[in-house]
Formats: structure tokens, C-alpha cells, sequence
């Protein structure tokens, strides 16, 4: 398990996330038209999967902002901003932010993805919700990139998550 902190204080992920080289585990989401979207809707596209806790966070909300921003110049690549937010949540922060070029998605329904990528929250404050974390899988399916964010309040490593896929 990842050991990370909240304002300071440590808290323990449920796993780790996978490994460089790595084929990413399947994922099963849902997205803001409350639709199920697994891996093989993004087939043939690069993803950048930007995990964090609650988009009604400062800190979420900028990540998306700046992968909104950052995506539009990315050739065949998808960003998937993932949390546990209601998909309603999500779709009316993005409206109102006017962010068009990323994909919302939820893991509210059951949890699965958090689990299955090893960055839900075992303890803490904000137990049972996703850690900040960057994972970049290649049009294959093998990850390139993962950063767990080591302070929740942090933002990730943009610039390093976008080299991995130079």
C-alpha cells in the first residue's frame, strides 16, 4: 500500500498502483451521461487517467483545468478525470468551467476501479475515496507513467506525466 498524507497527517492507500510496463488493469466507469465505459471505449487512443478525490476541491478542480487545457494538443490521446463524484457533479462543474476536452468518469458504483488500481483510500478523512494519482497507458494497454501524488493537496507532475508519451 502507498503511504501518502492529508494536510500532514499519513494516510494508507488500499495498493499500489501498477507498474511501468504493466498492462493496465480493466476499468468499468461511468461517465456523465450515466453510461458505463470500460477500457475498450478508448481502444486505439493514449490515455492520461487523472485520479483524484472530489472535483468540489481546489486542488481537483485545478488538475482538470490544466488537463483540459494540456489535451487539446494531444494527438490520439484521451484524459480520463476520475473520482468518485456523482457523474452529475462532475458534468456541472465541467459546463460551468466550459471544459470540453477531457472525459468525465465515475467509480461511485462500485468502487472497482480504486480497488483494482490499488489508490482508494484505506484510512483518513477521506477513506473510501481515490487518491490524487496520474496513471498514462499506451494505445496497447501498457502503463507508461504513474505518479502517486505524496500531499492530496498537491497537484500532480504535469509536465512529467506529458513527456512519457514523447
Amino acid at each position: 500500500m502507498a503511504n501518502v498524507t492529508l494536510g500532514g497527517t499519513p494516510v494508507e492507500t488500499t495498493g499500489n498502483l501498477p507498474k511501468v510496463g504493466d498492462k493496465a488493469p480493466k476499468f468499468k466507469l461511468t461517465g456523465t451521461d450515466l453510461e458505463d465505459k470500460t477500457n475498450d471505449d478508448f481502444n486505439g487512443y493514449r490515455l492520461i487517467l487523472n485520479v483524484f478525490p472530489s472535483v468540489d476541491t481546489g486542488t481537483c478542480a485545478q488538475s482538470i483545468r490544466t488537463f483540459n487545457e494540456k489535451a487539446s494538443g494531444l494527438e490520439n490521446t484521451k484524459v480520463l478525470c476520475i473520482s468518485k463524484d456523482l457523474p452529475f457533479a462532475m458534468g456541472r462543474f465541467c459546463g460551468a468551467e466550459g471544459i470540453e476536452n477531457v472525459v468525465s468518469l465515475s467509480d461511485y458504483k462500485t468502487g472497482n476501479f480504486g480497488k483494482d488500481y490499488g489508490l482508494t483510500f484505506k484510512t483518513g478523512a477521506f477513506e473510501t475515496l481515490l487518491s490524487r494519482c496520474i496513471v498514462v497507458i499506451d494505445t496497447d494497454g501498457t502503463v507508461l507513467y504513474t505518479e502517486q501524488v505524496s500531499e492530496i493537496a498537491d497537484e500532480p507532475n504535469y509536465d512529467s506525466a506529458l513527456k512519457s508519451l514523447a
